[in-house]
């Protein structure tokens, strides 16, 4: 950066979980060149971006966001899905799942063999592709056209509560499309016999107890456990990743990209662990 630059132009780093700056607050030495009209939700300068290429902040960034949170939360979600199948059942029955997750493993698959701990996969792989489109392209609208609301430097000071404000936004639309995906799941779990999987226990889950009573049943809960889960996840992972590049004396600006993503993913465990604390007692009410 070039010398003699007063206080009011220092620089001044916004960054979003997606891995971009939000907001760089930096006066410009002159009236900036008229740009091309963009398609976006709101008239939004370009700002320099991780790469230091401007970013613009239009549908195709917000769809970026969102899609790449899908196949994240997807692929994840779906993993874990054998976890997910013992957790639910330790949940549900305590005293016969009652020695840890080890002996919970082994007891389904003694009874069930191991194609039940894949139980309820597609509407956790589906359920959480389309929450995590909802939750990360939201958070990023949401925290971006907050940012610009406030400006430059107050958003910069109010980084946190447009983190937790974002989340929380973005989390409970996504909780509208994640409910009944996540209702048809815990039903397998808990019913391995009621369905083959999610395209047979869709129709089935209305016939029997009604759109509204069948999927949405649990959606106070839900928002319970998702709400402060992601409200956790992106404000500590924001804090986090400020504190370990303080730490480790790195410039995210001009960071490289292996840094970035050593970073990214080191906060991203820390606020994983702290999220999933704070949701486990909903998720557990959201099971029964």
């Amino acid at each position: 950066s070039s010398g003699g630059s007063s206080s009011s132009s220092s620089s001044r780093m916004f960054f979003s979980p997606l891995g971009k700056s939000l907001a760089q607050a930096k006066a410009p030495a002159s009236p900036a060149p008229q740009r091309p009209a963009v398609r976006a939700f709101s008239a939004a300068p370009a700002v320099r971006a991780f790469s230091g290429a401007d970013e613009v902040y239009d549908l195709q960034y917000y769809l970026k966001g969102a899609l790449a949170g899908g196949i994240c939360c997807g692929i994840t979600h779906g993993a874990l899905c054998p976890v997910d199948v013992v957790k639910t059942r330790m949940q549900l029955e305590p005293t016969k799942y009652n020695k840890g997750m080890v002996s919970g493993f082994r007891t389904v698959i003694a009874e069930e063999g191991v194609g039940a701990l894949a139980t309820g996969l597609g509407p956790t792989a589906v359920g959480y592709f389309i929450q995590g489109w909802f939750k990360f392209g939201g958070v990023e609208f949401f925290k971006v056209n907050l940012a610009q609301h406030y400006g430059i430097e107050k958003a910069w000071e109010l980084r946190f509560p447009i983190y937790l404000l974002s989340a929380a936004c973005a989390e409970f639309i996504a909780d509208v499309f994640l409910c009944p995906l996540e209702a048809t799941r815990i039903k397998l779990v808990a019913n391995p016999s009621y369905a083959s999987g999610l395209i047979s226990a869709f129709p089935k889950i209305i016939k029997d107890e009604g759109f509204v009573r069948g999927f949405y049943s649990g959606f106070v809960p839900i928002l319970f456990k998702q709400i402060p889960y992601t409200m956790a996840k992106f404000a500590v992972q924001g804090w986090a990743q400020e504190k370990l590049a303080t730490a480790a004396n790195v410039d995210l600006a001009t960071a490289s990209d292996g840094t970035k993503m050593s970073l990214s993913l080191g906060s991203g465990v820390i606020a994983g662990v702290a999220a999933a604390i704070i949701s486990h007692p909903a998720d557990t009410l959201l099971s029964v």
